[in-house]
């Protein structure tokens, strides 16, 4: 405890981190307020309805990611999904575009060049999610003040328009000036804001049991703490694959020969193949709003059967798809072949490439099924628990992969900060291993 101390106050005294850390939580600050900001034309007490529809299914999820702003009628309604559905598509296309991917190398004006292109096109995507916002509050009933009725559309795509923007210009400037990544901060301090609330709820729900219901919340946070550890060891999991370095003989002094190891990461993909997949079972319901029919349960209810095999069918195949497109064994092959490496065992070349990929098809395939299990925890908690939808969410899916590798990601650059002035790090280890980014917004 006293080392912890000691290592808060070393946080402290350094004041680049200092001035980071207080200019990340007042951009955080700033946007939580935004969230409970109404939009004009809103009657505040008359949004019963859209709060009782965003309890469960696809629509409690999407006010998971924004921090309650949906059921709000917020400013920040949409939050800053539109521009993680464009950094998505647009990361899609310079894998699958050739013409995109010579922008990619580019470099810096490369990169400047497709970051425009996603504000654009987030723009785009903002402006048709407001329209079918609209819809959607005007079908609850009479949320919209008559008065301003007239008014209401236009004003209202703007407004969540301009929200969008200006959510991702915090999180570029938290990115820029602060700590972390901007974008995924903000989705996670969206997604801990309703924590508070899913735990009261819980416990409202638990302790009307008496003592029983005491002993089940006590077994819930066990397993809670169960499952995040889990999920850490998912982010950071590898398989090393032994390398050696061929000898070089310069003058009479020798080098080489000593052995590394190529860690392939068990979960490459990342958080990819639960947002794929979630988008994926989301399309039915935008043709089926409102619907009763029984097959509507295989993509909007997490509790049931059908939907946990639909989704887990879903993530397995996308974590295939997108590690496909991401890792290249031929170009990781002809790397060591450049840099004098050869795999003991393996030929260099083509039979080098072959031996990796199929050395990252057989971890990928565990890692597809453990991150498939993990996106359906909630509705399986829930089920045997009989737990509450809000707080079962974080049992899993995706708030918890998400929490976990920012909370990472966050982690390691202090722990740069403090090793490169010479400070104790914050873990006994020493390093803090990171993840990979799996989008251009970096979610």
């Amino acid at each position: 405890m006293k080392k912890f101390i000691q290592t808060l106050k070393n946080i402290w005294s350094i004041e680049e981190l200092r001035n980071k850390i207080t200019f990340t939580l007042l951009l955080i600050f700033i946007y939580r307020v935004g969230s409970y900001i109404v939009l004009p034309g809103i009657d505040p007490n008359k949004l019963a309805a859209l709060t009782d529809n965003t309890k469960s299914g696809m629509l409690g999820l999407l006010d998971t990611f924004v921090g309650g702003a949906f059921s709000k009628a917020s400013i920040f309604a949409l939050g800053i999904m539109p521009y993680i559905s464009a950094s998505i598509f647009m990361q899609l296309m310079t894998i699958l575009v050739p013409q995109m991917a010579k922008i990619q190398k580019e470099g810096e004006s490369g990169r400047k060049k497709i970051n425009q292109w996603t504000r654009y096109l987030t723009v785009i995507v903002t402006a048709f999610q407001a329209a079918a916002y609209i819809g959607y509050l005007r079908s609850l009933g009479e949320a919209v003040v008559p008065s301003f009725s007239v008014y209401f559309w236009p004003s209202t795509v703007i407004i969540l328009t301009v929200g969008t923007l200006f959510v991702m210009w915090l999180g570029e400037k938290i990115t820029d000036k602060g700590l972390g990544n901007g974008t995924s901060i903000i989705i996670m301090v969206g997604i801990l804001a309703r924590l508070p609330a899913s735990i009261q709820q819980e416990w409202a729900s638990r302790i009307t049991r008496g003592a029983g219901g005491i002993l089940l919340i006590l077994i819930e946070v066990v397993l809670l703490i169960a499952v995040i550890l889990g999920v850490i060891l998912l982010v950071q999991g590898t398989r090393k694959v032994p390398v050696n370095y061929a000898k070089q003989i310069v003058g009479n002094r020798q080098f080489g020969g000593a052995r590394n190891f190529l860690p392939l990461k068990v979960n490459a993909s990342g958080v990819m193949p639960i947002i794929f997949a979630q988008a994926i079972l989301f399309l039915p319901t935008l043709f089926s709003y409102g619907g009763t029919a029984t097959w509507t349960k295989y993509f909007t209810d997490h509790t049931h059967g059908g939907y946990m095999i639909v989704y887990s069918v879903c993530v397995i195949a996308f974590t295939f798809l997108y590690t496909a497109l991401i890792f290249n064994p031929k170009q990781m092959a002809d790397d060591l072949k450049r840099n004098n490496g050869f795999i003991p065992g393996v030929k260099p070349g083509q039979p080098t490439a072959d031996y990796i990929g199929t050395i990252m098809d057989r971890i990928t395939l565990p890692g597809a099924v453990l991150l498939a299990f993990v996106g359906i925890l909630p509705g399986i908690i829930q089920v045997i628990f009989g737990m509450q939808q809000g707080f079962s969410t974080f049992f899993g899916g995706t708030s918890l992969l998400i929490n976990v590798a920012v909370i990472l990601d966050t982690l390691q650059q202090i722990e740069t900060q403090l090793l490169m002035r010479q400070y104790d790090g914050l873990m006994s280890s020493g390093r803090i291993q990171g993840r990979q980014q799996v989008t251009a917004g970096g979610v």
